[in-house]
């Protein structure tokens, strides 16, 4: 994680994927070890399994709220060069809601 965040961007949004969490009995990685180890190097961490699904997507998810959060706190730009965060197509393009109005929305159309 050193490396990504000297390479990429210190506000990278990193996190430590456990896999086949379904294989308990086989793991030679404690979850505590895992743990610790994601404490110590400022990472998420979260342990899935591909073979039932468990926590994948979360994964993803995770990663998407951090990055919302430390856009909305000011920490990212994704205006800035550099910042690490793409837009699509330029005609997806749209200014950012406030959360509250985006809540209201998803309110109202019930979804």
């Amino acid at each position: 994680s050193i490396n990504a965040r000297t390479l990429a961007s210190p506000n990278i949004v990193i996190i430590l994927c456990g896999n086949k969490k379904d294989l308990d009995a086989d793991r030679e990685v404690t979850f505590l070890e895992a743990s610790r180890f994601a404490q110590e190097n400022e990472l998420m961490f979260l342990e899935t399994s591909a073979l039932t699904g468990e926590n994948v997507e979360e994964g993803f998810l995770k990663c998407a709220r951090t990055i919302l959060n430390k856009i909305d706190s000011g920490e990212l730009d994704p205006e800035r060069m550099g910042s690490g965060i793409q837009y699509g197509d330029a005609s997806l393009r749209q200014l950012r809601q406030p959360r509250s109005n985006t809540t209201q929305n998803k309110q109202q159309c019930n979804c």
